[in-house]
């Protein structure tokens, strides 16, 4: 295991004096670089650290004694330079130029004398100057423009220092911030100049970080008032969304008890950056629909679960809506028949309080802990351990993922304990596991800078991993190559050198016809297959059967396309294969990912800087909460349940016998509540299958079928509408924790808020129930909880809640105290039993459910930029529900005009199992045959057409490929 090393070279220095103080610098650098060095301030307003220098301000002017002064940010240091940066001259200059940008600048009341990201420097350098706006003439305006929800632009307040336009385009990537007009009308322009808000910009905000004037700053949300920073607390934290972790700042205002804005905090991984989900979405928290209290059902003879029609998917008037109360029918099949009852779409697709909550009352917190404790416990006495399951959350902190899944086993004695891992990359782990005896990536997304090519697959990271996506895009840009492969030419296309658009569902024909390539090629590592892996000469006699001309056949790629990215990748001295859930949600998702492991392995493209395999994990804890043992065949640190050893151990340290079998996956409890003595008891912590699971209908009579359901979650879901106990969770910004990466780093998330009502934190409510249950808990904080984990937890062996610092870090690490942590894995040997990768082949298999006549397109779901997997939160967020607020259909062109479909119009959608209706979105990213929703939207729930088929391996839902129908309403 290896961190990034730079090459050991010979470096050329130079000696420069700045104001009479020497300093030897490497060749190169800046002369504001090595002033700094010295402790000499130069001003700045178009500079800045993370952007390269351009110079274009001129503030930042020095005398190097030469016949015009020279810009400190790009005039690189020479030997024996005499550099004077205060001389009364280059003052003069300063002041006349910051007199010059301040008389166009708007009037500076009070509350424009700071941006929302920092202090406005140039009301600031105006004030050292003593510099007004009355000296010169005022121009006309460039006008203002409020089209975006969360930034607003005022041209007159900018300075045209183009920061803007370098965060944009060299960190973010994105492109989409240039100038326009000439002389006085110059200004920054979105696209062709159109307004940001119609814009193909992504709000991510980096240009408002970037601003170092009034230009571009946040608007305020939920009615909550910019205030300058020094008025503010400052709180450290990392963001709740996806698995990238970005390190951020919330800026809170006591008074009110609200966050007024987020901005990116440095950190190894996100480097300060954030997107539209981290600056802008964290307003959920303060939504009116929060549970404030615990919620119990009153009348059980009334059907439980979603009362509106756009959720209950009834084709043929089958719905099983039924629930059984006193004297209920376990199997369900009721129907609501009330009269005057509005079954329509309701507005913004959330759940309907009003419609629900008449059918609760409210309770003590002991009322409700003792009434979930007592009849858990009564059901465990009359049907045993296996009637009792537990979904658990990958949005909750390691500590809670502990406790949860320490309370299923010892309290209830079973393994039927689950997260939404099993629905991501249950399949990728199962593969790793496999292969490489470990389920962590084996390097960060970072290490891209140091891979000659690399392969993104299955993944649509611009959406879904905006900020590890700036990273590929970055590298790109310094030369490496990126061969970009999935069915739909999503925006990472436009950045790829390679697109590889195969036929949905053909991915192990496309990677053994690559492995069958660098094999005839010579291109494969043979000391390392030699020596690092086992099996090979199998894996070989399976990819002979695959020249390009078969996978051509099977993928739609071209055979001299696949023969290219073959060389492309035969060819690196590094590479990394970055994979989504466009690899793992098939039935065929272990297999998938079995030949990625095999490329890497038989490439030697494992083990060193710019290599490796990297799952790039979905939610902002699905890596953490699996270390945590959150899945039914492992105990924390992925080991073993049905290993004697290992359960003995387990046994020794919670102090009670342990069940030896493994337990139901997420599938399989929705299965076995289905069946005569299966689950009948379930504690939902933080999930909502009944949106994110397939097949919704059989869900439905899944949740129908449960004796008892306790739903601890921070808003009233879909799920919860089926429960009988309902209690109030603090959402992440209410609690402290810490929680695990996608890159296996392990940071501190900090309490901002205070909880609503009576909500309490996860792991409080989950220690009160286990107490009720017979258990002697008495933790104190998530620290003592996260102390107990790291003894149980050889990967996450040193670290402590103390030495994780502001930034986190990297497991395993040897010494946290002063390294950040082990990037790269497997330099030397692999996880597994032997110590080597394990090549599994794999042959291609199709589909499970293949198009016809009755339903001839494919569809492939996932998730939008703005949005977040049931919707819970994001559509709760102000600005992230004004940019996406509607369920869409996104369709090829030539598909939507030979059903007479139109942009824009109403369209309905159906499979086997279901039919929803949305609009139609006419978009060239999709391949003729294929339709793509997004599962976020209640009111056109994508998982009514999925189909619940799952992979024998890691068990995971195929909801990458279903056959549909779509037609004109």
């Amino acid at each position: 295991m290896t961190a990034v090393q730079e090459p050991a070279t010979a470096v050329r220095t130079v000696t420069v004096s700045i104001d009479g103080r020497e300093v030897t610098v490497a060749d190169g650098t800046t002369i504001y670089d090595a002033a700094k060095q010295v402790g000499v301030d130069i001003p700045v307003l178009c500079h800045n650290e993370r952007y390269d220098p351009v110079g274009v301000c001129r503030m930042c002017v020095v005398d190097t004694g030469g016949r015009a002064f020279a810009a400190a940010c790009v005039r690189p240091c020479e030997d024996g330079m005499q550099v004077q940066t205060a001389t009364d001259e280059v003052e003069r200059s300063r002041a006349v130029l910051t007199e010059m940008l301040m008389s166009d600048q708007p009037a500076p009341e009070e509350d424009r004398k700071h941006t929302t990201t920092r202090d406005n420097l140039l009301f600031d350098l105006a004030d050292g100057y003593g510099v007004g706006q009355d000296t010169l003439p005022r121009g006309s305006g460039r006008g203002t423009d409020l089209s975006n929800p969360v930034i607003a632009v005022d041209h007159d307040a900018c300075i045209l220092c183009d920061r803007c336009v370098r965060a944009c385009d060299d960190v973010q990537g994105n492109d989409v911030i240039g100038r326009s007009g000439k002389g006085y009308a110059t200004r920054i322009a979105f696209d062709l100049n159109d307004p940001m808000g119609k814009s193909s910009c992504v709000t991510c905000g980096e240009c408002v970080q970037a601003c170092p004037t009034g230009a571009l700053t946040n608007k305020a949300i939920g009615g909550i008032p910019i205030r300058p920073r020094e008025e503010l607390d400052q709180v450290e934290s990392v963001c709740p969304y996806c698995g990238v972790g970005c390190a951020l700042t919330y800026n809170v205002d006591r008074e009110r008890g609200a966050i007024v804005f987020a901005e990116g905090r440095d950190q190894p991984g996100s480097q300060s950056r954030l997107c539209v989900k981290g600056r802008y979405g964290w307003d959920y928290a303060a939504s009116p629909q929060r549970l404030t209290v615990p919620l119990i059902r009153v009348d059980s003879s009334y059907p439980k679960g979603p009362l509106s029609a756009d959720v209950r998917g009834d084709r043929n008037g089958d719905n099983d809506r039924g629930r059984a109360g006193a004297g209920g029918n376990r199997s369900g099949g009721g129907r609501d028949t009330r009269p005057g009852k509005d079954r329509g779409r309701k507005p913004g697709g959330l759940v309907d309080y009003d419609e629900v909550l008449p059918h609760f009352r409210e309770a003590t917190w002991d009322e409700a802990l003792d009434l979930v404790a007592r009849r858990l416990k009564e059901i465990h006495a009359e049907s045993g351990p296996g009637a009792i399951a537990g979904f658990g959350s990958a949005k909750c902190s390691n500590e809670e993922a502990y406790l949860f899944q320490k309370l299923i086993r010892t309290g209830f004695g079973t393994n039927n304990v689950d997260h939404c891992t099993r629905l991501c990359h249950a399949s990728s782990v199962a593969a790793l596991f496999e292969g490489v005896g470990s389920g962590a990536v084996s390097t960060t997304y970072g290490d891209v800078v140091n891979a000659d090519v690399v392969i993104i697959t299955g993944s649509n990271p611009t959406a879904n991993h905006p900020v590890a996506s700036s990273f590929f895009k970055q590298a790109r840009r310094r030369g490496t190559k990126i061969i970009y492969v999935d069915p739909r030419a999503s925006t990472v296309a436009e950045h790829a050198d390679v697109f590889v658009q195969l036929k949905p569902g053909t991915d192990v024909a496309f990677y053994n016809a690559l492995m069958h390539e660098v094999i005839r090629n010579g291109n494969i590592d043979r000391d390392f297959i030699a020596n690092r892996t086992s099996n090979y000469d199998e894996l070989a006699r399976t990819v002979a059967e695959y020249p390009p001309e078969r996978a051509a056949q099977i993928t739609g790629v071209d055979a001299d396309m696949i023969r290219e990215v073959a060389r492309l990748w035969g060819e690196a001295r590094a590479g990394v294969v970055y994979w989504g859930m466009g690899i793992s949600q098939h039935t065929t998702g272990t297999d998938n990912a079995r030949c990625l492991i095999a490329l890497c392995s038989i490439t030697g493209n494992v083990g060193r800087p710019g290599t490796g395999l990297h799952p790039l994990r979905g939610q902002n804890n699905v890596q953490g909460a699996s270390d945590a043992g959150l899945i039914p065949m492992f105990y924390p640190d992925y080991q073993g349940v049905d290993r004697e050893a290992t359960r003995l151990r387990f046994e020794e340290a919670w102090g009670t016998r342990l069940d030896p079998n493994r337990g139901l996956t997420v599938t399989e409890i929705v299965k076995s509540a289905l069946e005569p003595g299966g689950v009948r008891g379930m504690y939902m912590l933080g999930e909502n299958p009944f949106l994110s699971d397939p097949n919704i209908n059989k869900v439905r009579k899944a949740l129908t079928a449960l004796d008892f359901l306790v739903v601890q979650d921070i808003f009233l879901t879909e799920t919860a509408e089926f429960a009988d106990v309902i209690l109030p969770a603090t959402s992440y910004l209410e609690k402290d924790g810490t929680y695990t990466n996608t890159d296996r780093r392990v940071q501190l998330g900090r309490k901002v808020l205070d909880a609503p009502g009576q909500a309490r934190a996860d792991w409080a409510i989950v220690q009160d129930i286990a107490r009720r249950v017979g258990l002697d808990w008495n933790y104190q904080s998530p620290s003592e909880v996260f102390d107990e984990m790291v003894e149980l937890m050889p990967s996450y062996a040193n670290l402590r809640w103390d030495n994780l610092g502001s930034s986190g870090k990297l497991y395993p690490n040897a010494d946290p105290e002063h390294t950040d942590g082990t990037i790269v894995m497997f330099d030397e040997s692999f996880n597994t039993d032997d110590g080597l990768a394990h090549l599994v082949p794999a042959e291609w298999l199709p589909a499970k459910e293949l198009p016809d006549a009755d339903y001839p397109m494919v569809l492939n779901t996932g998730r939008l930029l703005e949005h977040w997997h049931t919707g819970s939160m994001t559509r709760r967020s102000f600005a992230l529900d004004a940019i996406s607020p509607v369920a869409e259909v996104y369709m090829h062109p030539k598909d939507a005009a030979d059903r007479g479909l139109v942009h824009g119009e109403l369209a309905r959608v159906r499979s086997r199992r279901g039919t929803i209706e949305l609009l139609v979105r006419v978009s060239h990213r999709e391949q003729l045959g294929n339709v793509f929703i997004p599962f976020h939207f209640r009111e056109a729930a994508a998982n009514l057409l999925t189909i619940d088929e799952i992979d024998p391996y890691g068990k995971i839902p195929e909801f990458k490929f279903c056959a549909v129908q779509v037609e004109a309403l």
